[in-house]
């Protein structure tokens, strides 16, 4: 229970690496308000953990698109705690496709309107209750792609300029709020296994025991997670960045 009333916000979290920091911070002790584009989807998420952890998660509905909707979320999770201590932006549509023309016009801007812009909005909507943490941490779940592209990556291009600026916005947004107290962390991750935190797979995959070729795991990035957050205020570890395979 070391993160017993640290009260964590995550987006995005009705599957995959959302899903899995909702579960795994719930059993860690915090309190958990998780988004997803419904409420129903984020309720799915809640209803699938075991054991007293279930009533440490709060569900909304938001979609990252909608700028009402993030202004909603953060208003109704004012309504529930005082403080936020740490938010992870893990939210971002992903669209694939290998030529510009494989997405529609809507397609590709809502890709940068739910990762990019839904970053930004989640920042500013969240820092009141960031502000008013003894221990404020925030966390962009960025990718590998953002800096350079990866081979075999199916990533549409406006995939890319989405994490791209995200980037962006998560590096002078770290110089800017450092000097308030408030960390920004980052993590650029290839694609990644999703292994899910009530599975044996889970616990089967720490360091000793995964070989060299295999992918990096779900497990692996909520460690690195941890460990961040963690750490003394003084120490400020700014990213993690991975190495494809």
């Amino acid at each position: 229970m070391k993160f017993e009333n640290l009260r964590v916000v995550v987006t995005g979290a009705s599957r995959h690496f959302g899903r899995a920091l909702a579960i795994g911070f719930a059993h860690l002790g915090a309190e958990v308000y998780v988004s997803a584009r419904t409420v129903e989807a984020a309720e799915r998420t809640r209803t699938e953990v075991m054991g007293s952890a279930r009533d440490r998660i709060h569900t909304f509905g938001c979609d990252l698109s909608r700028p009402a909707d993030i202004r909603e979320f953060a208003r109704r999770v004012g309504e529930h705690t005082d403080r936020v201590d740490l938010l992870v932006n893990n939210g971002a549509r992903w669209l694939d496709g290998l030529e510009l023309d494989d997405a529609s016009d809507d397609e590709i801007v809502e890709t940068i309107e739910s990762t990019a812009g839904g970053t930004v909005l989640m920042v500013k909507h969240f820092l009141p209750l960031l502000r008013a943490s003894g221990r404020p941490d925030i966390v962009n779940m960025v990718a590998v792609c953002a800096g350079r592209a990866t081979p075999h990556s199916t990533a549409h291009e406006a995939f890319y300029a989405a994490k791209g600026a995200q980037a962006g916005f998560a590096d002078i947004l770290s110089r800017r709020l450092g000097p308030s107290g408030i960390r920004v962390f980052s993590l650029y991750p290839p694609d990644f296994s999703t292994s899910d935190p009530r599975s044996a797979e889970w616990e089967d995959m720490g360091p000793d025991r995964q070989s060299a070729e295999e992918k990096l795991t779900t497990q692996a990035l909520f460690e690195c997670i941890v460990y961040a957050v963690e750490q003394p205020r003084d120490c400020f570890i700014r990213s993690f960045h991975f190495e494809p395979r």
